[in-house]
């Protein structure tokens, strides 16, 4: 646990003041905006607004319609949409802050942070990322400088350190060739370990509790851990991410209790119909992070990289039959930023704009309990938006090419012309 000081909170007030002004001043927000003349998709299943108007008031959604029925205050600021896609603002439920360059968080000049942030995130419409990984107190830091108005930057939630078994994490030299930070996770063999790690983590702050299901050094967690880590989140209302690495490990987790897949497995093959049936019956979400396995395997043959990532894409195939719930997921950090390849890869595995773009919305904002707040674009609701330059319902990558994006009704980030 650290505390902030007085003084360092009064200079980081300050500073949240000056660059307020700065930011104000440069994109000409005010309290009150209007996004006008752009095709407005309030929500996944709902037909868009052609013409529409989205009215801010106080970083909240005021009202939201078609421009022949929604008069603008003469007080809005006006910003033309005109030819544009608006949606809710995206979800990335799958990232980590453990690369080098977030070392040491709360050293970071405000500019090199900003540029960071905006060119992982806010670049591409994430307004709300989680964390699946990474040294807690320093993502915490990221967080409490977001927060302060320090810095612009999405919402961030983390697991804080994964629940690993023993011998699961990489060797220190793997870790420096993936250009991560060196930091400790904690090993769990048993389910009074596994109690007692995931208890430390929540008391400690996190929003969820993240594990691997097994090692390639060791034995496989037992179903009781996973299933004491589960108990533990739980009772904290917390959700729990799973690591597997395949199907076998799947499946004792999805027993186990956990709520989210965090990737598809695909080096076990097809998800048989007992795994499929196990995902289904208790409800879990799954991140696929199809782009990751192309990227892990760029050093290998095409053929075998093809093979892996239609394997990944066959079992998402298999769970979107079934009507399962996907969350938008990269393993950005541990992979290139930009989502387009992603959104491409999901349409392959029969995924419609519609069911991508909850995905990124409404799936999430449910799961993670922020449905009431986000994931639409309604009046009460956080003005967490996209402006997107062109209609994704068209090209798919369209969703990755973003003209603007605003949290709480302030424009974070804005393409240059």
């Amino acid at each position: 646990m650290y505390m902030w000081s007085s003084s360092a909170v009064a200079t980081i007030l300050l500073s949240s003041a000056i660059l307020s002004v700065f930011v104000d001043a440069a994109f000409g927000q005010s309290a009150n905006m209007a996004l006008v003349g752009g095709t407005i998709y309030v929500s996944p299943t709902e037909e868009p607004i052609r013409d529409g108007v989205v009215l801010i008031e106080s970083g909240k959604i005021a009202a939201v319609g078609s421009r022949a029925s929604l008069a603008v205050p003469q007080s809005a600021q006006w910003l033309d949409c005109s030819g544009l896609t608006i949606t809710a603002g995206f979800w990335n439920s799958h990232v980590h802050f453990f690369e080098r360059k977030w070392a040491n968080a709360a050293a970071i000049p405000v500019p090199e942070l900003g540029r960071q942030l905006q060119d992982m995130f806010t670049r591409y419409g994430f307004t709300s990322v989680f964390d699946t990984g990474s040294m807690w107190e320093n993502t915490r830091r990221i967080r409490d400088r977001i927060e302060l108005g320090e810095v612009p930057g999405p919402r961030i939630r983390s697991t804080g350190e994964a629940l690993v078994p023993p011998g699961a994490m990489p060797p220190d030299l793997v870790l420096s060739m993936m250009g991560s930070m060196k930091f400790p996770a904690p090993e769990i063999a048993d389910a009074a370990q596994a109690t007692a790690a995931a208890k430390k983590l929540l008391d400690e702050g996190v929003d969820g509790i993240k594990l691997f299901a097994s090692s390639p050094r060791g034995a496989p967690l037992a179903e009781s851990a996973i299933q004491a880590a589960v108990n533990e989140a739980h009772r904290s209302g917390k959700p729990v991410f799973v690591h597997p690495n395949s199907g076998a490990d799947v499946l004792t987790a999805v027993r186990g209790g956990v709520d989210i897949i965090a990737h598809t497995t695909p080096g076990s093959g097809a998800w048989d119909e007992t795994v499929l049936r196990a995902m289904k019956e208790r409800r879990v979400a799954l991140t696929p992070t199809l782009t990751l396995w192309s990227y892990y395997m760029r050093h290998d043959r095409i053929s075998t990289q093809e093979k892996s990532v239609n394997t990944a894409i066959g079992q998402l195939r298999a769970w979107i039959a079934t009507g399962g719930t996907v969350l938008f997921g990269t393993d950005a950090g541990a992979v290139d930023y930009d989502p387009s390849e992603e959104y491409a890869l999901m349409t392959e595995a029969g995924m419609s704009f519609r069911q991508i773009l909850a995905s990124l919305t409404t799936a999430p904002a449910e799961r993670f309990g922020e449905s009431k707040e986000l994931g639409r674009i309604a009046a009460g609701y956080q003005a967490d938006l996209v402006v997107l330059k062109d209609d994704p319902s068209k090209n798919i990558r369209g969703l990755a090419a973003v003209r603007y994006t605003l949290r709480g009704g302030k424009i974070v980030y804005r393409a240059s012309e």
